[in-house]
């Protein structure tokens, strides 16, 4: 497998670079997730951090590299299709006539 020096910014992880296994097209994957184990024995802590371009050609503009960035909210990342349910909504996004049943 091929792996390509990543360096990592924010959180916990900010300043390290780290070897990352890249995919058939020569992309890491776009979420890399770290999961850290609680000094109590508790459930582990899942760091996230998401894929952003290193920067870009002057000419075409393409990425030249990439990088991760910390994502404290660690929320899920994904493609939004037309046909996906959608999220139900919480008490203060609820309007005052809706009701459930």
């Amino acid at each position: 497998m091929k792996s390509e020096d990543t360096p990592f910014e924010g959180g916990p992880m900010d300043g390290r670079v780290l070897p990352v296994l890249v995919g058939p097209t020569g992309n890491p994957p776009k979420t890399y997730r770290i999961p850290v184990p609680d000094a109590a024995g508790g459930p582990p802590t899942v760091l996230v951090y998401r894929r952003v371009p290193r920067g870009h050609s002057k000419r075409l503009g393409l990425p030249r590299g990439w990088k991760y960035e910390f994502d404290p909210e660690g929320r899920r990342g994904g493609l939004k299709w037309p046909w996906s349910r959608p999220e139900p909504r919480t008490g203060s996004q609820r309007k005052p006539d809706d009701t459930d049943g």
